[in-house]
């Protein structure tokens, strides 16, 4: 599929660049104390990453002096697999070059489906912060020919633990984790009780 820029226009539904804060102690913290898996890691807190000097900034600035946690997301991956929102923004720091696969809620179906070649591609810098507002759907970053990705993420303290209590209709039986809704194609490998909503091509970069 075709990879535009986080600097083209058409980014701009989906979220902006953040440039108020300057992350290079976070990148180098990404680069130096987060592991690079085989597969896809996700870890939503991390020490090593909340202990640098613009922890404070990031939580007063970007998230308006809410609790937030610093995790990564690393990896190699060149396929979709699943969308996720949140109530809210998410910050993904690229401390390599990484694209993005992302939608709009706007565009799930009133029975939870959604169509996968509605979704565009997004090419995130190495050394680049992004905001993806709480209305893009996205999932974990891509890269072609089996690269490597290593991108900090940023959300409200707590998101993506184990929920306390069971969900059942509507879209409150999309909810896999806390501040975490999730929808799944079928062709991926999924945890068992994932809703399989995606439609149409399980895309690939």
């Amino acid at each position: 599929m075709q990879i535009k820029s986080v600097t083209d226009k058409t980014f701009r539904k989906y979220g902006k660049i953040v440039d108020c804060v300057d992350f290079k102690n976070l990148i180098e913290a990404l680069k130096n104390s987060t592991p690079m898996p085989k597969g896809v890691a996700y870890e939503p807190s991390v020490d090593a990453l909340e202990s640098v000097p613009e922890y404070d900034e990031i939580k007063n600035k970007l998230y308006g002096e809410m609790p937030i946690q610093i995790g990564y997301c690393n990896g190699q991956n060149h396929l979709l697999n699943a969308v996720e929102y949140h109530r809210d923004s998410e910050i993904n720091v690229a401390a390599t070059d990484a694209v993005l696969i992302l939608g709009m809620l706007q565009d799930v179906n009133d029975d939870l489906t959604y169509d996968t070649s509605k979704m565009e591609a997004f090419l995130i810098p190495e050394g680049c912060a992004v905001e993806l507002y709480s209305t893009t759907l996205h999932y974990a970053p891509a890269m072609s020919e089996d690269k490597d990705f290593r991108v900090g993420v940023i959300l409200p303290k707590g998101t993506n633990y184990p929920l306390n209590e069971k969900h059942g209709e509507g879209e409150d039986k999309i909810i896999t984790a806390v501040n975490k809704w999730l929808i799944g194609h079928p062709e991926a490998d999924l945890p068992a009780g994932t809703w399989l909503g995606l439609v149409g091509e399980n895309l690939s970069i």
